[in-house]
């Protein structure tokens, strides 16, 4: 007996070792739950523009929360640049049945598919989930002479070629189309406006920094730490009423006649399995459930305007032929 109570406790040492290997092995793979998402072995997170943009935001915000809340294991977030977000859409679409592939996207992304002549559409992907709406801002640095949304007003009545407006997407995105309809709101003819694009909202920062530009338009949230900071100052929002934590009125309020929401969701590669379809579904809709969730609308401005299935479907095809009108309209396409 003593001589079996030996060779079992002999043996221990590499069965636990076996053991720790096994599970070091499928943590590494993201296998964190019991619950179903165990098949995101390797799930990955694309952002279709540079690091501080708007995609990037909600990315690495929806990707920290799930994490840190264990609704998935590890996700990979990287960023793909290039063409206002239609390098993504490419690769996305050429990742065509991968699983475990999801990414950023939003009205940006959909208008630069038309400005860039692509032929592919967002609504060609696999939707999953439109997760919020945030309203457009005009920045401008803190040292401008533009104290007001009026003072910019008149001053781009003057002479809209001395006013230069950067945004950070490609025509047809959030960043151009809402300069464009405040144009046409303030009496500005919308093809006289020089609008300069930046891939991101972190080049939109450093134009507006580095005082090359006049103003930016972008969402509050991208550039929120500046604001905070009083490295730029809001003159104005598009939304219906003022944004909590930023100290500027609504255009409304301000006179003109304007509302512009941009909203942002997430998309899959097409061909994916229906079942694969719903899981990453169900991980969105328990990031959409959770409390970091919540305080993340709170922190960012956002909007909580969660939609999946056919609503989100029959969302993008609509977005479609939003921007399409609208870019030919103003004699872009």
């Amino acid at each position: 007996m003593g001589t079996t109570v030996q060779r079992i406790l002999a043996a221990l040492p590499r069965a636990l070792g076996l053991a720790l290997t096994a599970l070091l092995v499928l943590t590494a793979c993201g296998v964190t739950r019991g619950d179903g998402n165990e098949e995101f072995h390797r799930l990955r997170m694309m952002v279709p523009n540079s690091p501080g943009g708007g995609y990037d935001l909600t990315a690495r915000t929806a990707v920290k929360i799930m994490e840190d809340d264990d609704i998935t294991g590890r996700i990979e977030v990287f960023n793909v640049i290039g063409a206002g977000g239609t390098v993504a859409m490419a690769r996305l679409m050429n990742e065509k049945g991968n699983n475990d592939l999801m990414m950023t996207m939003g009205l940006g992304v959909v208008g630069a598919t038309y400005t860039n002549g692509s032929k592919i559409k967002a609504s060609d992907a696999t939707a999953l989930a439109k997760l919020i709406e945030d309203p457009g801002a005009i920045f401008v640095p803190a040292d401008s002479p533009f104290k007001t949304i009026q003072d910019f007003v008149a001053a781009w009545k003057k002479d809209p070629s001395k006013v230069t407006i950067g945004g950070g997407s490609s025509p047809g995105g959030p960043d151009h189309l809402f300069p464009m309809e405040t144009a046409e709101a303030v009496g500005v003819d919308p093809k006289s406006v020089n609008f300069v694009t930046y891939d991101g909202g972190g080049d939109l920062l450093t134009a507006l920094l580095g005082n090359k530009i006049t103003a930016g338009t972008s969402s509050p949230g991208e550039l929120i730490d500046q604001i905070e900071a009083g490295q730029l100052r809001v003159l104005a929002v598009s939304s219906d009423e003022r944004v909590e934590g930023i100290d500027a009125p609504t255009l409304k309020e301000s006179g003109i006649d304007l509302t512009f929401a941009n909203w942002r969701g997430v998309l899959a590669p097409p061909g994916i399995s229906d079942d694969a379809k719903q899981k990453m579904i169900k991980v969105l809709e328990e990031l959409h459930a959770s409390q970091g969730w919540k305080d993340a609308l709170v922190k960012n401005g956002w909007t909580d305007a969660f939609v999946t299935g056919p609503a989100f479907e029959q969302f993008l095809v609509d977005q479609d032929n939003r921007v399409s009108s609208t870019l030919t309209e103003l004699g872009l396409l």
